[in-house]
């Protein structure tokens, strides 16, 4: 076979690739066809890099070879962790792309100075940056979503904060200007990505809890595009356009989120949202808490005609889900509707609770968005709200002081009867105290999710019919 047929082999393998890519954003939008989706983009992945190793320019086959062995041996570990570390999963990965993108235009930049065309010196400095960044501020990210001690989950807020991540972003694009127009100067090369890298951690501490969703897809946004402009480095057309179309993918699934909340990308990115608040009208010491039993619970449900459950993060923390089907199965049996609430932001990640209930095999017609579950609530007889906190909070609709304020949420209020299951009466992940739990139609269910639900189903299994 000659060279030029090995290239066009190779050409025709990226162009199917890219098809595959898109097929697969296509299809991992519907929970139906999400499965077709991961496979097609496993297959256009592999198969762009096999054609990759049959380029001409790639000569060090053992390195590679030596590189893809110490990469799995990393990322199997990485993907056998359970459903709720998948968030902080998420966030390392990104990390490791950014790395590589970040790595790789480093020792573009070393080998090709000083002969480096002003295109290709900005080319190399807008894709350091942007990894650099992304870098640090997944690794801050992920250290948030998984509760390290010595990263504070809270919101890192101070005075003028604001001015100081915008004079240090500027001073990143300014080296590289600088490095456009001196190339040779390749002291400055090490500063530009140091101040990248305090960037990244900058851009992410003053984010709390309630806007790490978005702060995920954003980061993905990030990696995504470092890793296309990594391609005009390389000169390679499917990693350009790969790269694209995950940037392009993860910067609108942030805005449909941003939406989702009610909040601007400014507002997430610099508006410290996570403080621990309550209202100022109603002292905490002057409110009353009604809590249940689960024998309570379980007559209470019995006697429904049509049950809503919102499922959040306390159930993925509890792995509750399993025991949640039983509760709707036994429900379904009863002749009760069964229904779930799910809202755009609910969990640590997009769809993180569309995929715990999948992996419960709980039916997919019966996951409904927040829109249409909202229609429904007022003639809901109960709402049973596991482990959600701030996607059911009413200060969004009512109180103009909260930081929640114009949110859209699951209207679970507005439900006969409010159930919540939850350790305790603590604010949730972005520390905002919750109004619903002191209503006179809510009960409290003060315990583990997956143990409180289980005798739910106990309670249930040993009453009559409905």
């Amino acid at each position: 076979m000659t060279p030029d047929q090995v290239l066009q082999i190779i050409d025709f393998t990226y162009i199917a690739a890219v098809i595959g890519f898109i097929l697969s954003l296509k299809w991992l939008s519907s929970p139906v066809t999400a499965m077709r989706g991961v496979l097609i983009g496993e297959i256009a992945s592999g198969a762009a890099v096999v054609a990759t190793l049959f380029d001409a320019r790639v000569t060090e086959h053992k390195w590679v070879i030596i590189a893809l062995i110490i990469g799995a041996g990393i990322g199997v570990p990485l993907g056998m962790v359970k459903m709720t570390a998948v968030p902080q999963r998420t966030a390392l990965s990104h990390a490791f792309g950014a790395l590589s993108a970040a790595l790789v235009g480093i020792s573009e930049y070393y080998v090709g100075v000083p002969n480096i065309s002003k295109f290709e010196m900005a080319e190399i400095g807008l894709e350091v940056v942007i990894g650099s960044l992304t870098v640090t501020g997944s690794l801050i990210a992920a250290g948030k979503l998984q509760e390290l001690k010595w990263i504070p989950q809270r919101p890192i807020v101070y005075k003028g904060q604001n001015y100081v991540s915008l004079s240090v972003l500027s001073a990143a694009v300014i080296l590289i200007v600088l490095l456009v127009l001196y190339p040779e100067k390749t002291f400055l090369f090490p500063i530009m990505v140091g101040v990248a890298l305090v960037f990244g951690i900058m851009l992410v501490t003053p984010i709390g809890g309630a806007d790490m969703p978005t702060v995920i897809s954003l980061l993905n946004s990030y990696a995504g595009f470092s890793a296309s402009l990594l391609g005009f480095v390389l000169q390679s057309k499917v990693l350009v356009v790969a790269g694209a179309l995950d940037g392009a993918s993860g910067f609108i699934l942030s805005v449909i989120m941003c939406k989702a909340m009610n909040r601007s990308f400014t507002n997430v990115l610099f508006g410290a949202f996570g403080q621990v608040q309550t209202s100022a009208t109603h002292a905490k010491e002057e409110r009353v808490v009604k809590s249940a039993s689960p024998e309570d619970a379980a007559s209470i449900l019995s006697a429904a005609n049509r049950v809503v459950i919102v499922p959040g993060y306390g159930m993925a923390v509890a792995q509750a889900q399993h025991k949640v089907r039983e509760l709707y199965d036994i429900l379904t049996k009863k002749g009760i509707d069964v229904r779930f609430g799910i809202h755009p932001v609910a969990g640590r990640m997009p769809g993180h609770m569309n995929v715990l209930l999948a992996e419960a095999d709980i039916p997919y017609d019966k996951l409904m968005e927040m829109d249409v579950i909202n229609s429904d609530l007022p003639q809901t007889d109960v709402a049973l709200i596991i482990g959600a906190n701030d996607v059911t909070n009413p200060a969004a609709r009512t109180d103009q002081s909260s930081p929640i304020y114009g949110m859209p949420i699951i209207d679970v209020d507005k439900a006969r009867t409010v159930m919540v299951i939850k350790r305790s009466m603590a604010a949730g992940f972005a520390g905002i105290d919750n109004p619903l739990y002191y209503l006179d139609h809510t009960l409290m269910l003060f315990g583990d999710a997956k143990k409180f639900v289980s005798e739910i189903v106990q309670n249930l299994s040993g009453s009559g019919g409905h």
